[in-house]
């Protein structure tokens, strides 16, 4: 199991800060593929991404224990 990360509006999106899910050995593209179809989320395409605190690629194959990070842009004054 994975642990995902909600900031923002997403964290209002998917009512929820943090959720478990089964995702390893799968990419943080299939990730965000899952979550987009089991929360009815518009799109992931441009939040940015950490695994284990550090920033990362789509690319990234997830581990056991992993804790991912979706973080979206942010604007303010």
């Amino acid at each position: 199991m994975i642990e995902v990360l909600f900031f923002a509006e997403l964290r209002e999106k998917v009512d929820s800060g943090k959720i478990p899910m089964d995702a390893a050995g799968k990419s943080v593209k299939e990730l965000k593929e899952m979550l987009v179809a089991k929360y009815e989320l518009k799109t992931l395409d441009n939040v940015m991404i950490a695994v284990n605190e550090e920033y990362t690629t789509e690319n990234t194959i997830l581990a056991d224990d992993d804790v991912v990070a979706f973080i979206p842009p942010v604007s303010g004054g």
